[in-house]
């Protein structure tokens, strides 16, 4: 298996893809083909542990890695950092659909189910290609991938993290679990803007060739841990074919039957694998993207026009999904357009140029076959919150909560009774006071910081409120840097002086 570049740059090994991060033509890495999973290798995953089943995914996409690498890399990353033995547990959420825990590792989010992987993959492909420089990772964060990224890499000999995040535009948890990291090897920068700033921004310094020599200079090579790395993407495969294993397990479907899996997403990776792991015999059926306010994505598949041009940007209580300018989206279109390189450079530009693009109506009807997609609004998430919390004793964060009632909108509409499964990205102890606010209204969170809300939401759910959580506001802040948008490239030379 060769990794493309969605703008046309020659292939390369997965390895090598996944050191590089980014093509040299700014393209992101896609594989050549997909594996073909057999109904009966994807029974097979059904004893296993996710370890197991990680092996035995991972091995079919990353097929330069040898076999005790891959192993040792995943023992590694999916060991005592979780705080349950299934890594990503399926719990049932009334009749009518599971939710994929996916926030059971060290910083509560998603994230980690990719980030404690890519530090293993990442050396291990260094050492593979001879790179003997330090290994320098640029972040941009919407809230989650900065802290996953800074406890994946902390004191990995050979790599250093520098995270870009948005000054004023994450939870309060999210912030203190940052800007607290320590470790030698870790950079935590606010970016005076929104997350599409600070993601363009480190997107720049990757196609600066003058910063591209300056690191050299230094001994260091660019790197990344946000999703455009293939090494990032690809750990996240893992688990929908986890989740269809549990549910062969428990009854729910039998070997064959479709699923649908509702993700709620801004820069489109989480759902994006799913898609992956469709492509490679999973028997998935509809995808459904769940957007919050920021509904570009919504738009676009049901439109087929990407369009950010005098679209206002919301701040809000999902914060990981504020997100306008949806890096992964490129994979996809390389694939809808037959991988055209060329063609999707040309998209990309025009959206660069004129903050907008428009598919054909080819493209966009392949979209649909394989995709759904619907929003909910701020109101909406707190009814939801509520009404499961309620209804189902279920406590769901504010980014679960818009999968859950886009899946309700979902089935409301269509019909469809294919067995749901949400994709449940973040502990709701990371967004404890609007969660709180959720269930009981604004008045239980007047007065209240993030931590107090916390406090009362474990109170009165009986749920315990995780140690990462609770220990926070004690800890030393260490990180207090902040850079404008237009000076982000200085602002990382200045933190490794």
């Amino acid at each position: 298996m060769e990794m493309l570049s969605t703008r046309g740059a020659a292939a390369v090994t997965p390895s090598r893809a996944i050191l590089r991060g980014l093509a040299p033509d700014g393209g992101l890495y896609v594989p050549s083909e997909f594996p073909a999973f057999t109904a009966e290798e994807i029974a097979a995953l059904v004893p296993m542990s996710y370890q197991e089943r990680a092996y035995a995914v991972l091995s079919r996409f990353l097929p330069d890695f040898e076999e005790q690498e891959l192993r040792g890399a995943i023992a590694g990353a999916y060991g005592t950092g979780f705080d349950c033995e299934a890594v990503a547990p399926m719990v049932r959420v009334g009749d009518r659909a599971h939710s994929l825990e996916l926030w059971h590792g060290p910083t509560l989010a998603f994230k980690d189910m990719a980030l404690q992987l890519l530090p293993y993959l990442l050396t291990l492909s260094g050492k593979k290609h001879g790179e003997n420089r330090e290994v320098f990772i640029l972040v941009a964060t919407s809230g989650d991938t900065g802290k996953a990224a800074l406890e994946g890499f902390l004191d990995v000999p050979g790599t250093r993290c520098c995270v870009f995040y948005p000054d004023g535009g994450v939870s309060q948890a999210q912030r203190l679990q940052m800007v607290t990291t320590g470790g030698s090897n870790t950079h935590v920068i606010a970016v005076r803007g929104n997350f599409d700033d600070a993601q363009t921004g480190v997107k720049k310094i990757f196609s600066d060739p003058d910063f591209a020599a300056e690191m050299d200079r230094q001994g260091r090579v660019l790197s990344s841990a946000n999703s455009i790395n293939f090494g990032r993407l690809v750990p996240q495969i893992v688990y929908y074919f986890s989740a269809y294993a549990d549910l062969l397990a428990d009854g729910t479907v039998k070997m064959g039957d479709k699923v649908n899996f509702c993700v709620p997403t801004g820069n489109f990776g989480d759902i994006l694998a799913a898609d992956y792991a469709k492509k490679a015999g999973l028997p998935v059926g509809r995808l459904i993207c769940a957007s919050n306010e920021n509904n570009v994505l919504a738009d676009f598949i049901r439109t087929g026009e990407y369009d950010i041009s005098g679209r206002a940007f919301y701040k809000t209580i999902s914060p990981s999904m504020d997100i306008l300018i949806s890096s992964n989206l490129e994979r996809l279109l390389f694939d809808l357009c037959g991988c055209d390189g060329a063609k999707v450079a040309q998209l990309m530009a025009q959206l660069k140029e004129e903050r907008r693009y428009a598919i054909t109506e080819e493209m966009h009807k392949e979209l649909t076959a394989r995709y759904a997609a619907g929003y909910v609004d701020e109101a909406g998430i707190r009814e939801e919150i509520r009404r499961v919390w309620n209804e189902e004793h279920y406590l769901m964060d504010t980014h679960t909560a818009v999968a859950s009632a886009v899946l309700r909108q979902y089935v409301e509409e269509t019909g469809d009774t294919t067995p749901g499964v949400i994709v449940s990205t973040a502990s709701p102890y990371k967004f404890g006071a609007s969660v709180l606010e959720a269930i009981l209204g604004s008045e239980a969170v007047e007065g209240k910081d993030d931590f107090a809300c916390c406090d009362a939401l474990s109170a009165l759910t009986g749920t315990k409120q995780p140690a990462q959580i609770s220990s926070l506001p004690t800890m030393p802040v260490r990180h207090s840097a902040v850079c404008e948008r237009d000076a982000m490239a200085q602002a990382v030379i200045d933190a490794v002086k």
